[in-house]
């Protein structure tokens, strides 16, 4: 028997494959991760617009500032927001902000002032 260094060609394959495996199960479970915490970003983005809206109200008669792009209240939006609005309800005392997103797990995520209730479409 000679003595040989090194890994045979089988113990080679079998190192890739167990490598292949663990990537196969890991990489599916890292992209929906990010997904999640984009989705969780923009919600927060838009506590954060909901909660500058109601710092910006009148104190006195209660009036909305005037409403639009949500930049207007908070800059810096995070990459998964693409659009974001603020909108005055029917009432003209609630509000509702609406962010359009990129990469997460919903195409977009609302607040509703009125009720304080997150929605996801």
């Amino acid at each position: 028997m000679r003595n040989a260094k090194g890994f045979t060609l089988i113990e080679l394959l079998i190192v890739i494959a167990i490598i292949a495996i663990l990537a196969a199960v890991l990489i599916p479970n890292l992209l929906n991760a990010r997904r999640n915490a984009n989705t969780t970003a923009a919600q927060a983005y838009v506590r954060n617009v909901a909660t500058a809206v109601e710092a910006a109200r009148d104190p006195t008669t209660g009036a909305l500032p005037t409403l639009g792009n949500c930049t207007n209240f908070v800059s810096n939006p995070p990459a998964s927001v693409s659009q974001c609005r603020v909108e005055a309800n029917d009432d003209g005392v609630n509000f509702t902000v609406t962010a359009t997103l990129t990469g997460a797990r919903y195409d977009s995520v609302s607040f509703d002032s009125a009720t304080g209730q997150f929605s996801f479409e």
